[in-house]
């Protein structure tokens, strides 16, 4: 795939799984530069060396989703290291607590919004206003990581359901407003994604593998390189014409 040529990324959430595999297919698509953000330090090094090893140069920086100001300096940091800020793929997030609603903690509710839903409102204003031509940018895209949960209801899981419906509402609302600056927002929906975060969830019980693979269409789970074609795809010039969209990549496990 082409279409990124020449461009400056930022990829939170890009030290493992589906944020790692969509740093590293910008470079595939031609991006020139890739800033990688993560909570977990260690993990973005790992994933600015995977990038640097495929010749392009890249930037980690340490950066929790829920601190404004640590948003801030991630997207301060692209610009004043690479030039400017062309795409952005906003990945953070957790799974949360599992829960009936009646029974759910308020605690473990407010950090998974905070971190999914309030996360990546604060990386999505930081890029906006870097990329706005009002405050100097030269436009771009923002691909924001929802779920097929976004699009659904999964018992016992209230509080991220709910995070990711409201990434939806947000990039629409988000797609609307900026469109005419030259800014294109969208979201992609995954499935279940082979990531070190379901691996965690699946470990607790070897059912759980099982019931997953049972409810996909296609027999297995995506791999993050297969969700991250999708989001390199909507960064893409290839996708000029595509805005407020939520691309789903389930394999048909949300058709109706």
């Amino acid at each position: 795939m082409s279409g990124l040529d020449g461009k400056v990324a930022l990829v939170t959430g890009g030290g493992s799984g589906i944020g790692r595999a969509v740093a590293l297919a910008m470079v595939d698509a031609g991006a020139a530069a890739v800033v990688v953000g993560d909570i977990d330090a260690e993990g973005a090094r790992e994933t600015v060396a995977l990038v640097e090893a495929k010749g392009a140069p890249a930037r980690a920086v340490t950066v929790d989703v829920t601190d404004a100001d640590a948003v801030e300096r991630a997207v301060a940091t692209t610009i004043v290291t690479f030039g400017g800020l062309d795409v952005a793929s906003n990945n953070a997030g957790v799974n949360g607590a599992g829960g009936r609603t009646g029974d759910y903690d308020v605690d473990d509710w407010r950090r998974t919004l905070d971190i999914n839903l309030t996360g990546t409102f604060l990386c999505l204003r930081a890029e906006l206003r870097a990329m706005s031509p009002a405050s100097g940018g030269r436009g771009g895209a923002i691909v924001n990581m929802s779920s097929g949960a976004g699009l659904m209801g999964f018992p016992g899981l209230p509080a991220y359901v709910a995070s990711k419906h409201g990434i939806l509402g947000l990039t629409k609302a988000a797609a609307l407003e900026y469109v005419r600056e030259g800014i294109r927002i969208n979201a992609v929906c995954p499935g279940s994604t082979r990531t070190p975060l379901l691996e965690g969830f699946m470990a607790q019980d070897p059912g759980i593998e099982k019931m997953i693979t049972r409810g996909s269409p296609i027999g297995r789970l995506a791999t993050p390189e297969e969700i991250a074609a999708a989001v390199v795809w909507l960064c893409s010039d290839d996708a000029s014409f595509v805005v407020g969209h939520a691309l789903v990549a389930d394999a048909g496990a949300t058709i109706q």
